[in-house]
């Protein structure tokens, strides 16, 4: 056990956070956590690693455990490069093989049988055993197997502290999986990854040894990652088991179940009211009633089950119907900065349909929906009756300094009070909200109320940026709703693909300059990539299959060629034996190096040390040899 919860309360004066939490982390654990915003989810993490110290109860936190975190938007600052900031982490490791090399030159020369003889014998052994079971040697290939995976493969000499804030979280996030500690603790590491990196995250994640404890709104990656949920709801946290999906059935059952005992147990306490109402002053039945009385004393009154406050309610509408075409794209060259990022782009979209603009960071996403609604690009033509609301997701259209209600009313003088009221509330801002200024609301509120601008801009052509960052899940899931229900046109970006996947019914990728589109929506659009993959793979197979052909029907001019090509196959499997039998002795003697017996008789090690110097020139000599015969 990691870490360990009994019965901890924390609040942060008056205001209690929650109570009675019980819950513990296990070695190997896949734990998910959820809860609305402001539910306390940061705050429990901030428990977990000591930064809080509970109100009463007790946390449990096991001696020398090593601790991974990565906050919301919490990269770090560098003036090194990304690959030199990756190879700090196995300073040790890289340090031991450095000392081995040292060490065995030292016994060399040193005076066999003494004390400082026996002193560097030890320590040479204790670098072997520790080289060995921290695959050492393998340090460079697992530094690129995660830069290339977190999509830093051609930003290894990339200074960091010229890097984006949100390349630095990726970056730590990278740093983290490679220092591989005993419990990774990740609030929200989907914010900043492109789908395809997303797939290589939840692949490592699979078949990493540590315990893993997420915070994320992201319902396909707690689907893929957590095996249970834990969940923080009306001040207190609740246990599933199982991943997202599974904990959605599990907590609707559990609610069924409550709320049918409880109102079972109302329908009881009713009858038995009544029948002491009536009786309890009756000679012939005060007795009877009297013992209803008792047993309602003596019953164990059940809770009401907690109802979660109502998700916002989003409705999407608009007055004028557009034509049929609602978006054509012809010949579309699109940079920014000096970059193409699409070149003879083409695409129409149509009236009802619900496209999902995809692709890597710094593809062009944002760009392309800013074109698209920006009206200044020949290349981009818009229909009949088109009206545009765009959804930003930076919210840079809201004033920071208006205060919630003047930033719809000034919007729409028109409304009431009551109906700007009422629209705001309809959106998950409440009263005491409505004099907030804008520049102080939390990013989650920030997202609603440019969601509810974003409503009343009644747009027949709906363009969302990124719409889903902030909200939490049942904020999420209305959305989606709201979004299906419309009968105009939803063209969006998201990195959620639970959100792509419900709501998408063409997705349209941008990808070497390129707009492809892709129908079935996002399964759709799994499927046609795989096939893509797949084929590219057999063609570079054919491919190369047809070059060895060609080389190989190129040889065989004559005889005397295919004489000489017979000799050289043979020269060519003798070196390989021998290079074979060589690296055997070579794994042999290494061994020997680690062996007490071998290092603690003088004579024994430079024997070894002397055949091992031996074996590594000859197979350098065939390396170099069998290089040049292929």
């Amino acid at each position: 056990m990691l870490i360990d919860f009994k019965n901890v309360a924390f609040g942060y004066g008056d205001n209690l956070i929650f109570s009675e939490v019980n819950f513990a982390v296990n070695e190997g654990a896949r734990i998910g956590l959820v809860g609305e915003n402001g539910a306390g989810k940061t705050t429990l993490i901030r428990l977990m690693l000591g930064q809080l110290k509970a109100d009463s109860g007790e946390i449990s936190i096991k001696n020398g455990v090593k601790i991974g975190y990565l906050e919301q938007n919490g990269g770090y600052e560098s003036g090194n490069t990304v690959y030199s900031e990756m190879l700090g982490v196995f300073f040790e490791e890289l340090s031991a093989i450095r000392k081995i090399s040292e060490i065995a030159a030292q016994l060399t020369a040193c005076e066999y049988g003494g004390k400082e003889y026996a002193k560097l014998s030890a320590r040479l052994e204790s670098l072997n055993k520790y080289v060995a079971a921290t695959d050492a040697y393998n340090v460079e290939v697992r530094i690129k197997t995660v830069l290339n995976g977190m999509g830093f493969a051609d930003f290894y000499d990339r200074k960091i502290d010229t890097m984006s804030g949100g390349e630095k979280t990726r970056l730590k996030l990278a740093r983290l999986l490679l220092e591989q500690p005993d419990l990774l603790i990740l609030d929200e590491p989907t914010n900043h990854l492109d789908i395809n990196t997303l797939y290589w995250l939840e692949d490592y994640l699979a078949s990493f040894k540590g315990a893993i404890f997420v915070v994320s709104h992201d319902r396909y990656f707690l689907d893929r990652v957590a095996t249970s949920t834990i969940e923080i709801e009306n001040k207190k946290l609740h246990s599933y088991s199982g991943n997202y999906s599974k904990y959605k059935i599990l907590k609707a059952e559990a609610y069924a179940l409550a709320l049918k005992e409880y109102e079972k147990q109302q329908e009881e306490i009713k009858k038995l009211q009544t029948y002491i109402d009536k009786n309890i002053v009756r000679a012939t039945t005060a007795k009877s009633a009297q013992s209803r009385v008792n047993k309602l004393e003596r019953m164990e009154i059940l809770e009401k089950p907690f109802t979660p406050p109502s998700p916002p309610r989003f409705k999407f509408t608009y007055t004028d119907r557009p034509g049929e075409i609602v978006l054509s794209v012809e010949n579309l060259d699109l940079e920014i900065g000096g970059k193409r990022l699409i070149s003879g782009g083409q695409l129409q979209i149509m009236r009802g349909e619900k496209v999902a603009i995809v692709g890597e960071n710094g593809a062009g996403k944002s760009t392309f929906l800013h074109a698209v609604c920006g009206g200044e690009n020949a290349a981009i033509t818009c229909g009949r009756f088109v009206k545009f609301a765009l959804y930003d997701q930076e919210n840079a259209n809201l004033d920071p300094e208006n205060t919630v209600i003047d930033e719809l009313w000034s919007r729409h003088v028109a409304y009431s009070q009551t109906e700007v009221r009422a629209s705001l509330a309809r959106c998950g801002l409440f009263p005491e909200d409505m004099y907030k200024k804008v520049g102080e609301l939390s990013g989650g509120e920030r997202a609603k109320l440019a969601l509810c601008v974003f409503e009343n801009a009644h747009g027949n052509v709906l363009v969302l940026d990124e719409p889903t960052n902030h909200l939490d899940l049942p904020a999420r899931e209305s959305l989606e709703s709201a979004l299906k229900e419309f009968d105009g046109t939803v063209i969006f970006v998201s990195h959620d693909r639970y959100f792509i996947s419900a709501l998408a019914q063409k997705v349209v990728e941008i990808a070497d300059g390129r707009l492809a589109e892709y129908d079935g929506g996002y399964e759709g659009y799994k499927e046609a990539k795989a096939k893509k993959k797949k084929l590219a793979e057999e063609q570079e197979e054919a491919a190369r299959r047809a070059e060895y052909e060609r080389q190989r029907e190129a040889s065989y001019r004559s005889k005397k060629d295919r004489a000489e090509e017979a000799n050289k196959k043979a020269e060519i499997r003798r070196i390989e034996g021998e290079i074979a039998s060589l690296e055997g002795r070579e794994g042999e003697l290494n061994a020997q190096l680690a062996d007490p017996q071998v290092t603690g008789d003088y004579k024994k090690l430079n024997a070894v040390i002397s055949e091992l110097e031996g074996v590594r020139a000859q197979l350098e000599e065939l390396y170099s040899l069998y290089g040049q015969l292929l």
